[in-house]
């Protein structure tokens, strides 16, 4: 069987694809993107409301490429809206779970054009589903996830309905997989999951993310390990202190910052302030000198609500002006319709029409001279020809008003 797949969305939906292709390829299948492929497989994304059409859009491409292949579609999209996604003529729908019972839903599609759908109820999955972990094809990096779900269910988000609890690999599994990525020669190991700051939370022995990670370190003490998203909230002084001992840690950290208006958190649920999250960047450059520090301001797809909750939920902010640019005016929140400090500011107005001041009666029907000689000026002297001269020249004398 020959495939071509197309993943959309996060490191995880990169890792679950290189693993089902590392499944595939064991069974003896082989990729291919030259229009012959005898399935199509989109993971897709559901995170915003852009991810959900660009699914949208990669499945009718891929069907259009291929018009007699399989089309399989998994992923947080079809997990969410499976409707929409059926609609698309997928033959095989699975949601974002089961991914070996995935692959062998598309092996049986293909051999005997048989269809399969399982969409199941995320709530309900209690165990971390283990994946082979390595990189996609041509890419030098491996991904190692150790953790799936979340709990926090933030009020913008989708991902808690989309991925269910918090569920984690454990910290012997997750070494195990490190030593084999090193032997396989990878010299980069980057440990990613939904929300990697609540690992530990379903495990019995209390592990945390700083046991994990240096396990991770010592089971491949030749490799780097960079890390996730992390959440403020996670990064302690004894977090950073493991971070920093286990000496392989890439001096990379991307924090999980939406917004920079402390109302706009509280409203969002989330578990931190912008105070927080100062402290936060403070301890790691103390722990790691130099470090670089990225943020991404994402804006999420939130779940089915009624319009009167949604708009409670996300009120109009006012405490985050926009920088001023020079001559445009006092500064305004970009969301909110106010001025700052409560002051109203007038809608600019335009200047009045400038016109003849002659009566109705006195005016003559040839143009006045003063609109006339602003015309010609607007025109230019350069772009004079003969023909507007001798047009000019026709007109009757100026307004006598005047």
């Amino acid at each position: 069987m020959k495939y071509a797949i197309l993943t959309l969305g996060c490191k995880v939906n990169q890792f679950e694809t290189q693993a089902v292709e590392t499944m595939l390829r064991a069974h003896g299948h082989s990729p291919t993107d030259a229009g012959d492929a005898d399935a199509v497989i989109v993971n897709t994304c559901a995170v915003t409301a852009e991810s959900g059409r660009k699914s949208r859009q990669a499945v009718r491409r891929l069907r259009a490429e291929n018009p007699g292949a399989v089309c399989a579609v998994c992923g947080c999209f079809s997990q969410v809206e499976p409707e929409a996604a059926a609609a698309l003529g997928a033959d095989v729908l699975f949601g974002s779970g089961d991914r070996a019972g995935f692959v062998a839903a598309v092996e049986r599609a293909v051999a005997a054009r048989a269809q399969a759908r399982e969409i199941d109820d995320p709530f309900r999955r209690t165990h971390f589903e283990p994946l082979p972990a390595g990189a996609l094809e041509a890419h030098t990096r491996a991904y190692l996830k150790i953790e799936d779900g979340c709990d926090n269910f933030c009020a913008y988000c989708i991902i808690p309905y989309a991925r269910g609890r918090v569920r984690s690999l454990p910290v012997a599994a997750a070494a195990q997989e490190a030593a084999r990525l090193q032997r396989e020669g990878f010299l980069e190991i980057v440990v990613t999951g939904i929300e990697i700051a609540s690992y530990g939370k379903d495990l019995l022995d209390g592990s945390a993310l700083a046991d994990v990670v240096s396990a991770v370190a010592a089971a491949a003490p030749s490799a780097r390990i960079r890390l996730g998203s992390l959440e403020p909230t996670v990064v302690t002084e004894d977090f950073c202190a493991a971070l920093a001992a286990a000496g392989t840690v890439c001096d990379h950290f991307h924090l999980s910052l939406q917004s920079g208006c402390d109302r706009t958190l509280r409203a969002m649920r989330r578990k931190y302030d912008t105070a927080a999250f100062l402290r936060t960047a403070e301890r790691l450059r103390a722990f790691f000198p130099g470090c670089a520090l990225t943020a991404a301001r994402r804006r999420r797809t939130s779940p089915k609500r009624s319009p009167s909750s949604a708009a409670s939920a996300s009120p109009r902010c006012t405490s985050s002006p926009t920088p001023r640019a020079p001559g445009r005016g006092p500064r305004r929140c970009r969301t909110s319709s106010r001025a700052p400090f409560g002051k109203s500011v007038p809608a600019p107005r335009s200047p009045p029409r400038r016109s003849c001041s002659a009566p109705t009666s006195t005016r003559r029907s040839a143009p006045c001279a003063r609109s006339s000689s602003r015309r010609r000026s607007r025109m230019g002297s350069g772009r004079a020809t003969r023909r507007t001269t001798a047009r000019s020249a026709r007109r009757a004398s100026p307004c006598t008003a005047l």
